[in-house]
């Protein structure tokens, strides 16, 4: 466990599995944050890939994204309904009447299709099911490591598209009909800005083929990649508590939604940090 004190307080930060992902406790993200906390907070985002910060009370949206601003831009989304005055904020709710889950039941990195992907998302959960709701995560940085040495060189020329209008269309309510649908040409394999590390950039939602290979090769190839990011192996499953805050890197994890828990309901609120080009 690492302990960090600051300004006589401190928060505590521990790996939440081998993997990937680690859990904060005893920092406030309604208050501001001095920029030592800050400084340990992006160590950690960068080391764990995902954080989990506990024992919250519900953030503000205001506070939301203040606190989403620490870490860069934020990211508009380009197809779902924006909370009124706060533009910034994607509201994630699904109860009774939802005919379908919040787009989030298969394993993809957000708006992977822009062609700056986001950085990293943050979202925290207010209302809860009884049971169910969990949030699962995949570490893309060991889906690449285990990879012969032969696939990953095979891989590393390939370039991808990323394409979201047979995503997007029809699935939000209320969308504007003069909607552009993003879509870009990304590297299947990605190097992480600030680690240096490689990664597997490919997921379900948005990667539908690759450039130059024939439609049958880019099928059998894709799917390979797809069933290989969604090993156990490469996993965490997130139970969630009341008010806990998730902030995930978008440019080394995917991460799936479960919907298990209809007609109860689960809502919260999520601010996106906008990201760079892949390279």
């Amino acid at each position: 466990m690492n302990k960090l004190d600051v300004m006589n307080n401190s928060f505590n930060i521990k790996p939440f599995a081998p993997n990937l992902g680690a859990i904060i406790t005893n920092v406030d993200l309604s208050n501001d944050i001095n920029d030592a906390e800050l400084k340990v907070i992006r160590d950690a985002f960068h080391k764990y890939q995902v954080l989990f910060f506990q024992n919250q009370s519900e953030i503000l949206p205001e506070n939301h994204i203040k606190f989403g601003k620490y870490f860069g831009d934020l990211h508009i989304h380009p197809a779902a309904p924006k909370m009124k005055n706060y533009p910034e904020i994607f509201e994630i709710h699904t109860n009774k009447n939802s005919k379908i889950s919040n787009g989030a039941e298969d394993f993809h990195s957000d708006v992977s299709c822009d062609m700056e992907p986001p950085l990293g998302t943050m979202l925290q959960l207010h209302i809860l099911p009884e049971c169910g709701g969990d949030t699962m995560f995949a570490n893309m940085y060991m889906a690449y490591e285990s990879l012969s040495k032969p696939m990953q060189k095979f891989l590393s020329g390939l370039r991808a598209f990323h394409e979201s209008e047979h995503f997007y269309k029809g699935r939000y309510n209320k969308i504007d009909e003069n909607i552009k649908y993003p879509s870009a040409l990304h590297p299947v394999v990605r190097t992480h800005p600030v680690t240096k590390k490689k990664a597997l950039y490919v997921n379900r939602f948005f990667t539908t083929q690759i450039e130059g290979l024939s439609q049958h090769e880019s099928k059998l190839i894709l799917n390979y990649l797809f069933e290989h990011c969604e090993k156990t192996d490469f996993q965490i499953r997130y139970r969630w508590k009341q008010n806990d805050m998730a902030f995930w890197d978008n440019r080394c994890t995917l991460h799936k939604a479960i919907w298990d828990y209809f007609p109860n309901e689960r809502k919260g609120r999520r601010v996106t940090i906008k990201g760079d080009k892949p390279f």
